[in-house]
């Protein structure tokens, strides 16, 4: 991307965080994109109807008969594979859990006028596809291709400028890691909102890596400069900041809300009684290693379920006595490189990486 199409991105699309109702354009994006149900977290794998959903743009025709995954750029055997090409390979099926780098977005006050996330937008599911590391050394990577950018078909604007949607990798990320071109979810083929009929999925990343309705595959010898991936999607704390970029998913938790909700405000009604509580917990950087539980400002360990599945959110359990009156839940999650989620939400000016620990009002009747 040239120079002059970023003086324009940031002259059109300086969009400042607000505070107040959520305004019609956020609607609008939230009625496209919806989140999780958390009683779903009651899955070890997200049912697909259920698996939270990013669109940028609009949903490319995924016609199968015509579709052709291109992978070319600083390689040896540049080639065009159809889909029954790529399923004629070696197959690999991963369970990866997904969030949504603005998950959490909403709850920020002033708030990124984007997709207003509150904490739904997460889900589990078993990709089934071809290793991105079998393709690239198919394909003879060169020495010096340092980047993979991967390019989708959706195509529209955004901060001004009209692009596909395109991100990358290093080389050395996209080799290892279980990265996978996939063609499936959950058994069947891709549905047509999670990207069929090709999609890229990057375990342990935030979704934005996981490049949906993949068309092209391009070996490059210098970092993108794609709006995507070189001004999107950074952590930044004040308008103007360079800021990092977003990469590994951060410690995070949640639970299934106990109870009975209110239609409108989704408050929660529990009896007085012994209360199962069950949760997961989830991080980019390290497994899980404690989960606690709180009640009211109190914490207290609750039981972690197997951690089998390297890529994939860790099952959690307590049990909680529930006495009559007004009470908050909460919990926490701390992973193996001693990052724990912070009692508060912390602050990005586009609301990304907001680990905060959850809170669920709850009102226990006699």
């Amino acid at each position: 991307m040239c120079g002059r199409d970023y003086r324009i991105a940031a002259m059109v699309s300086r969009r400042a965080p607000i505070a107040g109702r959520f305004t019609t354009e956020e609607v609008a994006l939230a009625a496209r994109n919806r989140g999780m149900p958390l009683e779903a977290l009651r899955y070890d794998v997200t049912p697909p109807g259920l698996h939270y959903l990013l669109v940028h743009f609009d949903i490319p025709d995924p016609d199968e008969s015509r579709w052709k995954l291109d992978i070319g750029g600083l390689v040896s055997r540049p080639c065009a594979l159809s889909l029954g090409e790529l399923k004629a390979l070696p197959a690999k099926t991963v369970r990866v859990t997904m969030e949504c780098a603005g998950n959490g977005r909403g709850q920020l006050s002033p708030r990124y006028p984007s997709v207003p996330w509150l904490e739904e937008g997460v889900s589990t599911a078993e990709w089934t596809g071809v290793a991105l590391s079998d393709l690239l050394n198919r394909a003879g990577l060169r020495e010096n291709a340092n980047e993979l950018v991967f390019h989708g078909a959706d195509r529209g604007f955004d901060a001004g400028v009209e692009h596909h949607f395109a991100r990358s990798l290093s080389r050395t990320q996209a080799l290892g890691g279980d990265v996978l071109v996939a063609y499936a979810m959950n058994g069947a083929p891709l549905p047509p909102q999670h990207g069929a009929p090709l999609r890229l999925v990057v375990p342990r990343w935030y979704g934005m890596a996981s490049v949906k309705w993949l068309r092209a595959i391009e070996a490059v010898d210098r970092p993108f400069d794609g709006l995507q991936q070189a001004r999107s999607y950074h952590f930044r704390r004040v308008p103007g900041e360079k800021g990092e970029p977003c990469t590994l998913m951060r410690v995070n938790s949640l639970m299934a809300p106990p109870g009975i909700p209110d239609f409108y405000t989704r408050k929660r009604i529990v009896e007085a009684e012994e209360v199962p509580i069950i949760g997961r917990a989830w991080s980019g950087a390290a497994p899980i290693v404690r989960v606690e539980f709180g009640v009211d400002g109190e914490w207290h360990a609750a039981a972690l379920g197997k951690a089998d599945v390297p890529h994939a959110w860790q099952g959690w359990s307590t049990r909680w006595q529930a006495v009559p009156g007004e009470h908050e839940l909460s919990c926490r999650a701390t992973d193996a490189a001693g990052n724990t989620q912070p009692l508060e939400p912390p602050w990005d000016l586009s609301g990304f990486g907001n680990n905060g620990v959850q809170r669920i009002r709850v009102t226990v009747r006699p």
